[in-house]
């Protein structure tokens, strides 16, 4: 298939996938890191200041930290339908454009309602990046660069965390108002909009004639594995975005000015989750099995550390722990779903995704709960429980 805007015969098809694979690989790479960066994980780096400022209690946060994660499982359906019927420009698209106007709607929030809005609106700017991508790069990047390419593009979210962070660490040390913070993010979401029209103009919809299918074809007992993963994913890394930086505000960290507990675990969380980018090697030499149990026993220990370790180097060990899981993890499901659906990329990995936001939406509004009542520690411990249980029931991912 040739490039649209390339005149036949000014390069060759290896060349396209070349131009493709950069392209498609950087503006995804840029849209995740917004969305699932600042977008998505930015109320829980700034839990601490929305607490003072509006006198939110654990279970306040948790109810809000839901509704984020319920505009992702919105986004999720919405982009798909998007998807199949304009490509994977339009959602992409409307998704960053969501991204920028729910972070201003969070710079400016008066009240909680408000900033719910928002971080119902930015959140969802997740569920919208990511599904079309997997599209695009299934149809135009060769077989061999996919896994690159899909690790490259997931991994886009340790940036997004690490400048959200370096931005929030920022306003600690100079005193800047938490709302310029998020004015920074949402003038960054702007610039990946403009990005990504750019490299998505020529890309365009899967063809009419393309192989049918639908959800119902989604309904196999290997994929149950897959689907529960999802699920046990998507309620731990969705409670730890949303309680850790209050977890270690709350037990004091020698050496760090006040407000800035949240800057040092997603500093943390961002590097370490820079392993992401290794996801495809790692798995070409373990295969999936192993890496898979891995990256959740990873979780688990992420969760347990929180728990039970307050302090530097609790904090150090848990949230690079959990950085490595959900970025690994995240390329994972990614790997398996398409495997396992090789004729159903899109649909299967959106499918993939709305059981992560499902356990994203429960996680948090139950841990805030439990939090209330027994405090953080042992909500951290009993989270610990889901990942470790998942490993023990046994993981069977489609083979390498």
């Amino acid at each position: 298939m040739q490039e649209q805007g390339l005149p036949c015969g000014v390069c060759g098809a290896g060349e396209r996938a070349i131009t493709y694979f950069k392209s498609l690989t950087a503006a995804g790479f840029a849209a995740t890191a917004i969305s699932y960066g600042p977008a998505r994980m930015g109320f829980g780096l700034f839990v601490p200041e929305f607490r003072t400022a509006f006198g939110m209690s654990p279970a306040t946060v948790g109810i809000v930290s839901s509704l984020g994660f319920a505009g992702f499982f919105l986004g999720l359906l919405v982009a798909q339908w998007l998807l199949n019927r304009k490509g994977p420009k339009v959602p992409v698209l409307a998704g960053l454009a969501a991204a920028a106007l729910g972070l201003m709607t969070v710079t400016a929030a008066p009240n909680v309602a408000v900033l719910a809005g928002g971080v119902f609106l930015a959140a969802a700017s997740a569920g919208f990046a990511w599904t079309p991508f997997n599209d695009a790069v299934h149809r135009k990047i060769r077989d061999t660069d996919r896994p690159t390419a899909l690790s490259e593009i997931s991994t886009g979210t340790t940036v997004g965390v690490v400048v959200a962070a370096s931005i929030a660490l920022a306003m600690s040390l100079s005193g800047f108002h938490w709302r310029i913070c998020w004015a920074i993010f949402a003038a960054l979401a702007a610039l990946a909009l403009a990005g990504n029209w750019a490299a998505l103009r020529h890309v365009e919809k899967a063809p009419d004639d393309a192989p049918p299918g639908g959800w119902r074809d989604l309904l196999r007992r290997e994929a149950v594995p897959l689907f529960a993963l999802a699920f046990v994913f998507g309620v731990t890394s969705a409670i730890y975005i949303s309680f850790a930086t209050d977890r270690y505000a709350g037990s004091g960290l020698p050496g760090l000015p006040q407000g800035a507990a949240g800057a040092a675990v997603f500093i943390s969380y961002g590097l370490f989750g820079l392993t992401g980018l290794a996801t495809g090697r790692v798995e070409a030499r373990l295969g999936l099995p192993w890496l898979a149990r891995g990256v959740m026993l990873a979780g688990a220990a992420s969760l347990a550390l929180a728990g039970a370790l307050p302090g530097w180097v609790g904090l150090v060990a848990s949230a690079g722990l959990q950085g490595v899981h959900v970025m690994v993890t995240s390329a994972v499901i990614a790997f398996w779903s398409e495997r396992l659906f090789p004729a159903l990329p899109s649909l299967s990995f959106t499918a993939v995704l709305l059981a992560t936001a499902a356990g994203s939406i429960l996680g948090p509004a139950i841990a805030g709960l439990v939090s209330g009542s027994l405090g953080p520690g042992p909500m951290f411990l009993g989270a610990a429980i889901l990942p470790l249980a998942t490993v023990l029931a046994g993981l069977k991912p489609v083979a390498s």
